[in-house]
């Protein structure tokens, strides 16, 4: 039995890795801030077979509850196996280009927040020496592209931080794994003009996710082939990159 901690539980991603992990009965304390959407999940886990499921309601931006709720959470679960940071937002580029603040708030909800989530959850994790940190990262954050720039620069610095974090974890026994989805077929995605061969759904992809996290791989491309398409674009020569329309 794991006890498992998500963040941006009601994710389709986060959703579709949880109904696994319900299937071995695991223990979940759920953090969203949609309280409907969060009941009706804890529900189907617990239909699904999940030991226990505890909610709790909580705007992740919202930095200076981060510490509340992990009380919660460590009173619930007592210890994390896995904690699965899966929340995110995808603005409007052209938005964030014309509104310093849109640009910060987009940002704060993409990386800033990450980080200072992450910051709390690796000093208990380092304390009790063991455990996963897993982030859902992004394709997107391996290269600044103009037409999601913010959204990119946001997942970089999560990246950066994430690697730096494994490094440090390493010592204590705590293993971090960076996971870079390319598309998926989720409600951020819908409505976007993106490559039929190229959109994941999120059931693969959580299949994927939680083979990586039992191997403790340290950077995940989801699905695979995302490796080689970032390795291309990242190929491509400054003068020739800054000419297209990426």
């Amino acid at each position: 039995m794991k006890k498992i901690l998500i963040v941006g539980a009601t994710s389709a991603i986060a959703s579709a890795c949880a109904r696994l992990w319900a299937a071995e009965r695991s223990e979940f304390f759920l953090v969203a801030r949609d309280g409907q959407k969060l009941q009706q999940t804890c529900a189907d886990l617990q239909a699904r077979g999940a030991r226990a499921v505890t909610s709790y309601e909580m705007d992740v931006s919202h930095t200076a509850e981060h510490a509340v709720m992990f009380e919660s959470c460590m009173a619930a679960l007592q210890t994390v196996d896995i904690c699965l940071i899966a929340y995110g937002s995808l603005p409007d580029q052209s938005e964030c280009e014309q509104s310093v603040e849109v640009a910060e708030r987009e940002f704060a909800n993409n990386g800033s927040s990450t980080i200072a989530l992450l910051t709390l959850l690796a000093n208990q994790m380092a304390a009790q020496h063991r455990g996963t940190l897993a982030v859902i990262s992004s394709v997107a954050g391996d290269r600044g592209r103009p037409s999601n720039y913010l959204y990119g620069a946001a997942k970089a610095a999560v990246t950066a931080f994430c690697e730096g974090l494994r490094a440090r974890l390493f010592k204590t026994g705590v293993h971090v794994i960076t996971i870079k989805p390319g598309f998926v077929d989720t409600p951020m995605t819908r409505g976007l003009a993106l490559p039929a061969l190229l959109v994941a759904q999120p059931d693969s992809v959580a299949r994927r996710i939680v083979s990586g996290i039992e191997r403790r791989t340290a950077v995940l491309y989801v699905p695979g082939f995302w490796a080689w398409i970032m390795w291309s674009i990242r190929a491509i020569p400054q003068p020739i990159f800054k000419r297209l329309n990426l």
